[in-house]
């Protein structure tokens, strides 16, 4: 067997087994689940590039919805628990400690109900980002949240994801809209209202940022920064942005 139908094959795998538990909260927690881990390409994407790592075992992840990427990580430990890991994919961690923060009381009940029986067991904050106490950690995940709130709250958010994170081998993945690809901003501006509605919540104004200007706001915060494109087969403009605590 090639080694793409491998990779295809353990994606598969893992798309199930990260989904199954997501039943027991219903048809729409499932729907979800399985429509997000199967049409977003981030989360194979953080797979793939090896990005999350197998030592970074202190997983904090900052707007966790339903909680799809706990259920990912402990999917992923098993699958290589059992040897049945791809080769060319870098192992991620045995055992995460996971912790996460949501807003939404229903994500958080849906999360609680879905996978609250993992082992180690996550743990689900249902808080706002802004003013949550962020534990110590290897990893911290934002996907597609930090644009909810102004662009003074936005940095303070990230002052203090810095400030969790150890100098050398901390790492935040975000993700983010690139405002200045216009058209590609817009669409996910509007999917995102649209999905936010379908989730039973109330639609906020949003703040972007272009991709030079976030980068600008984590270089100056002690972070290098490398920018992936993680919109591929969607219409966004999303950028996967790799920053690595490097300084005070």
């Amino acid at each position: 067997m090639s080694g793409v139908r491998t990779n295809d094959a353990a994606w598969r795998q893992l798309h199930e087994a990260a989904t199954a538990p997501y039943r027991k909260a219903g048809k729409f927690a499932y729907e979800f689940a399985r429509g997000k881990l199967g049409r977003d390409p981030v989360f194979r994407g953080l797979i793939e590039r090896g990005l999350i790592g197998a030592g970074r075992s202190r997983v904090l992840d900052i707007g966790c919805g339903q909680g799809l990427f706990a259920s990912l990580l402990s999917s992923m430990a098993g699958m290589q628990a059992r040897g049945q890991w791809p080769p060319g994919w870098a192992a991620t961690p045995a055992a995460a400690d996971y912790t996460g923060i949501e807003l939404m009381p229903r994500d958080v009940a849906r999360a609680q109900s879905s996978i609250g029986h993992l082992q180690p067991a996550p743990r689900f904050v249902c808080g706002d980002m802004c003013s949550a106490t962020l534990p110590d950690s290897d990893l911290v995940v934002i996907l597609d949240v930090l644009h909810y709130v102004d662009l003074d709250a936005q940095e303070g958010v990230l002052r203090r994801v810095r400030d969790a994170l150890p100098v050398g081998s901390g790492r935040l993945l975000l993700r983010v809209g690139d405002a200045a690809s216009r058209r590609g901003f817009a669409i996910s501006q509007w999917v995102d209202r649209t999905v936010t509605r379908v989730r039973g919540h109330k639609v906020s104004p949003t703040w972007g940022r272009t991709l030079q200007e976030w980068t600008a706001v984590l270089q100056r915060l002690g972070f290098s920064v490398q920018g992936i494109p993680m919109s591929e087969g969607t219409p966004f403009a999303n950028v996967l942005l790799v920053a690595d605590r490097i300084q005070e």
